[in-house]
């Protein structure tokens, strides 16, 4: 069997801000219907002989990520700015260095400050399944809690 990564390099250098060398800077998501504001992502590592993927999303100032859930967990890490996230019922205020972990079927959903970006580290599994947006009934089960709804209004 061919190796996949034999092309990949060992050693990707950053460069400018939150960039690396051989690195695409890609449109945080491929459809349409997910609700989300000013957010990027970059697939730091992808390879056929590691378990999981690693890579950087950056949300703009004000913007936000979709509000979401899936089966996969998520292992995160504030590496730029200040915001606050949701996961589950729990609203938190997040920054550097901060590590939150995303357990499946669980809403989430980051938000940065408005003042600036809020960028973050996200390892997952190499092989995951796709996201599930909430339903208008769902919507409304966690727009009752008000400081759910509150975050949510943004």
């Amino acid at each position: 069997m061919p190796d996949a990564t034999k092309d990949v390099p060992n050693l990707r250098r950053q460069e400018d801000g939150f960039a690396w060398q051989g690195v695409e800077r890609l449109a945080y998501k491929q459809d349409g219907d997910a609700p989300f504001r000013d957010v990027s992502r970059q697939i730091l590592f992808s390879r056929a002989d590691l378990a999981g993927e690693l890579r950087y999303f950056e949300i703009g100032p004000g913007g936000h990520t979709t509000l979401e859930r899936h089966g996969h967990v998520h292992g995160v890490m504030i590496v730029r700015g200040r915001g606050r996230c949701l996961v589950g019922s729990e609203v938190s205020e997040i920054g550097p260095l901060d590590l939150i972990t995303i357990p499946g079927w669980t809403w989430h959903q980051f938000r940065a400050a408005p003042g600036e970006p809020l960028g973050f580290l996200c390892l997952v599994d190499a092989t995951r399944d796709r996201p599930v947006l909430p339903t208008a009934e769902e919507l409304a089960i966690l727009r009752a809690t008000p400081e759910i709804a509150a975050f949510l209004d943004g």
